[in-house]
């Protein structure tokens, strides 16, 4: 393939879908978050390559990685659509009325149960022309929709399919650490002691959520540093239900604080853990160069202090 093209010009949505396959490694993979067909996938890379002069493909065994280029050409691309942000940013600030009329907010679940209630009614005070919109998604299907601007905040937790702290693609800001409890039914044998051992509960049958769901997938980590692994009865990503189905004897979980108002009126019990607690960090995250904007401003400040408050 030729060098690269004068002019260079390249297709701002077929870097979408290369990013895409940097992230989830697969034509297929990328074709089923963007809604599109493995062939329309192939023809947007094959048409940017041309567009950019470079290979950013090559076989590897049954599937296609990336090139050195299309890796050189994302570095750009995330700089390019960082200042393209910054400049709608300091449009919304220059215009009057405060710029945008509307936010989405993407959230886990256990972040719209125990995050944005509170933070959403205080927005509602503090930026009533504002229409604000939830979703619930998680990572990576949460950054996807980051990415392509269907949702303009983030609040999600690290974990294995969540972008790293070192992407340059967004603006990241830790919002609280939500320590993890045992949840077991009221009759468990340890429902008498104030802190248990992760590991006394090794032969317990666990309820756990799906290996790719956030939830899921830091419960299996707690519990194989704690140096078993759980004999997993009922994978259930809904927290009612698996409060439903610890109160009704069926196994013991690990359950966020976030959501224990959940668990109040329930017939069972919490434990703290001894040591230090498992925990994860949940976080809000904006495209960069977003920051700015008078209007996210705003929804990322009313999110700090309502995350303060959980914890204080």
């Amino acid at each position: 393939m030729e060098q690269v093209s004068e002019p260079f010009t390249v297709d701002l949505r077929r870097l979408t879908v290369l990013r895409e396959l940097q992230r989830r490694g697969s034509l297929a993979r990328v074709a089923e978050a963007l809604h599109l067909t493995p062939s329309a996938v192939s023809q947007q890379i094959t048409a940017l390559a041309r567009e950019a002069g470079v290979p950013l493909t090559e076989r590897d065994g049954r599937g296609v990685r990336l090139t050195g280029q299309a890796r050189v050409l994302l570095a750009h691309a995330d700089l390019i659509a960082a200042q393209l942000e910054r400049a709608r940013a300091d449009l919304a600030a220059y215009g009057e009325g405060g710029g945008r009329a509307s936010v989405t907010i993407g959230a886990l679940s256990s972040g719209i149960l125990g995050l944005l209630p509170g933070a959403l009614s205080r927005l509602a005070e503090r930026l009533p022309q504002v229409r604000i919109d939830v979703v619930e998604a998680q990572p990576p299907d949460l950054f996807t929709a980051l990415d392509a601007g269907q949702v303009d905040v983030a609040v999600a937790v690290d974990f294995p399919a969540t972008p790293p702290h070192t992407d340059r693609r967004y603006a990241r800001t830790d919002l609280l650490t939500d320590v993890l409890d045992l949840a077991v039914p009221a009759g468990h044998r340890l429902a008498g002691r104030d802190r248990v051992a992760l590991r006394d509960l090794a032969r317990d049958p666990w309820i756990v959520g799906d290996a790719d769901s956030c939830c899921g997938a830091v419960a299996r980590t707690v519990c194989a540093a704690a140096g078993f692994t759980p004999d997993i009865r009922h994978a259930v990503n809904d927290w009612a239900a698996l409060a439903a189905l610890v109160e009704a004897g069926q196994g013991v979980a690990l359950v966020p604080r976030m959501v224990r108002p959940l668990y109040a009126h329930r017939r069972l019990t919490l434990l703290t853990t001894d040591g230090t607690p498992p925990s994860r960090n949940v976080f809000m995250a904006v495209r960069t160069g977003s920051e700015s904007d008078p209007v996210l401003t705003a929804v990322q400040e009313q999110l700090r202090a309502t995350a303060a408050e959980l914890v204080s």
